[in-house]
């Protein structure tokens, strides 16, 4: 189903790029967290970022591309969730914690293999009944996992945030234009991590010249495609399309998503006819890529948290276990 949100914002805040970017640079205080390692079938590791909270339900957040736990929208919902002595982790996806990981592998937006390994840590260390929240790429991560045959009996609910529901689409759009501006930073973070891997990439046999590459197909096709076995970029953007999953979908889902989201078109958006009966579209006028911010810019109300609870608090914390 798809719905009209109510978000809206103050008339001198409804242009797309300055809601994404205050989004990203208004940040909260640090939330209190501590750390937790997750081993990894193939040998590999990630790190979780445990709230204070602890309790049989428990909320697993997925980061968007280059994400961390120093994410704006991570530290905002995680306050929250602590304020609310509600129990909560941040799934950090590999080499998201400050170090380059173990493995010439990394994280995609259709690695749902990783995710399936921190439920079943999150399991085996007392959550019997799991809520997802993803944003961006982790949003596309999450929606992908909920609508394949895997998902987890423990999962109860999730939601998805300003989500490349088509990857290609994201991926053309931020070849163009301002949003040049944003893949160019992204692009340099990727980069960076290259670097840090490079000699493990070049005993896997793989090219790790970075002079050639300018956008977001060029790097998927280098790097992406190959180490996590697709034959390119486009076939790696065909096959994890979360929109493609949506139909499938047999547990309560929210997608919150802007109509004027800057890394993507409305090319991106689905028909009611591809929603399974479980799953809800909330579509906004305005609110960039992750940003959603009414109030003003002395006093910003941060929306998109406020929503999240909202879901969370009639689907999944509505009937609470205790360890």
């Amino acid at each position: 189903m798809i719905t009209k949100s109510p978000f809206k914002p103050l008339w001198y805040l409804r242009n797309p790029h300055m809601q994404t970017i205050l989004g990203s640079i208004i940040h909260p205080k640090t939330p209190a967290i501590t750390m937790e390692t997750v081993e990894l079938p193939d040998g590999d590791r990630l790190q979780l970022a445990r709230g204070t909270a602890r309790d049989a339900d428990t909320v697993l957040v997925l980061h968007g591309l280059e994400g961390s736990v120093k994410s704006a929208y991570a530290q905002r919902l995680m306050n929250r969730l602590n304020r609310e002595n509600i129990a909560a982790a941040i799934m950090l996806f590999r080499g998201c914690d400050g170090r380059a990981n173990n493995k010439t592998r990394s994280y995609h937006s259709g690695e749902t293999g990783d995710l399936s390994a921190v439920i079943q840590h999150l399991k085996n260390s007392g959550s019997r009944r799991i809520a997802l929240v993803g944003y961006s790429l982790g949003g596309n991560v999450t929606l992908k996992y909920m609508g394949e045959n895997t998902t987890d009996e423990a999962i109860i609910c999730a939601s998805a945030i300003s989500v490349p529901l088509l990857l290609d689409v994201c991926a053309d759009t931020m070849d163009r234009g301002f949003a040049k501006i944003y893949q160019h930073s992204l692009l340099k973070r990727l980069k960076r991590k290259v670097l840090q891997k490079e000699q493990l990439l070049i005993e896997g046999g793989y090219n790790t010249n970075l002079k050639a590459i300018k956008n977001f197909v060029q790097f998927d096709d280098q790097f992406t495609a190959p180490i996590h076995g697709f034959e390119n970029a486009r076939h790696y953007y065909q096959s994890c399309s979360s929109r493609q999953f949506l139909k499938h979908i047999h547990k309560p889902t929210l997608i919150i998503h802007s109509k004027d989201d800057p890394f993507m078109t409305r090319a991106v958006i689905p028909e009611n006819v591809e929603l399974s009966n479980t799953t809800t579209l909330e579509l906004s006028q305005h609110g960039g890529h992750v940003g959603f911010i009414a109030g003003g810019l002395l006093k910003p109300e941060f929306w998109l948290e406020q929503r999240i609870i909202r879901f969370l608090k009639e689907h999944f914390l509505s009937h609470q276990t205790r360890y």
